[in-house]
């Protein structure tokens, strides 16, 4: 079984290096086995950072109910976040950066402390975030068409791809999280928009199952990590030669471009 897991985490690898897109890998795992599919994505994770990789902070996917009911599953997914995922407010991405990409607007936390707590409350996880900031997940997907179960994206590293957070960082006491409202625009044409609670009510409860489930992983979040904490609202296709640039009350702005194919 593992030998079989490495090959499927090899043929996901390969993708990134190709940009070519790969048929569905559930078919290779254990029927909806999430456990299998979470060993596919440690595999390239550990060879990613014996590559020189460096996990800057964790992404979590899943958020919509709706999105969930559509897979079948009653929890969001995580992946990680690598420090070369990370895009500077205004920088324009390559076109072959990620594969099949999307952006979708999220809250970003930024972590004071290690959060090693199982039984940590919502209260205290609070206590623990540093900063939030408006932030763009360019999300990808190895899978051709996008043609995902829930076992497909998370050994696809939950389907991540790049991120970028505004320059401004806001202090989490003074603001609402669950209230803010969210517009995310495509050359300045409004494609999506949504609120702080379209993630689970709150960002904050999406970061509690995180941070639970990374203590029982092994790897509890550390301080200074980044939760990009799901998406407040739908995603659209990040086409080429376009500018994504998403806005969200009391938190400002921030924008990421995309080249063109030629």
């Amino acid at each position: 079984m593992a030998a079989d897991l490495a090959v499927v985490a090899e043929r996901l690898r390969a993708a990134y290096d190709t940009y070519e897109p790969i048929a569905p890998v559930r078919d290779e795992l254990p029927a909806g086995d999430i456990d299998a599919a979470y060993a596919v994505q440690q595999y390239n994770t550990d060879h990613w950072l014996a590559q020189g990789r460096r996990i800057v902070g964790r992404k979590i996917g899943l958020t919509s109910e709706a999105v969930q009911r559509q897979l079948g599953v009653d929890q969001p997914d995580f992946g990680a976040l690598f420090d070369d995922m990370l895009l500077r407010d205004g920088d324009t991405i390559p076109y072959r950066a990620v594969l099949q990409p999307r952006a979708e607007a999220e809250i970003a936390l930024v972590l004071a402390e290690p959060i090693k707590d199982p039984d940590i409350t919502v209260d205290a996880l609070a206590a623990s975030v540093d900063a939030v900031a408006a932030a763009i997940e360019i999300v990808g997907s190895r899978i051709a068409g996008w043609d995902i179960s829930i076992v497909d994206t998370i050994a696809d590293n939950a389907s991540s791809g790049m991120f970028v957070l505004s320059s401004d960082r806001v202090d989490p006491t003074t603001i609402d999280l669950g209230a803010v409202t969210m517009t995310l625009s495509v050359d300045g044409e409004p494609a999506s928009s949504g609120t702080g609670a379209a993630c689970l009510g709150h960002p904050y409860n999406a970061a509690l199952w995180l941070a639970k489930r990374m203590i029982a992983e092994g790897t509890p979040l550390q301080a200074g990590d980044i939760i990009m904490s799901g998406a407040l609202g739908p995603m659209t296709d990040f086409r080429p030669a376009t500018t994504v640039r998403v806005e969200i009350s009391g938190l400002g702005a921030v924008s990421v471009s995309r080249e063109g194919s030629s």
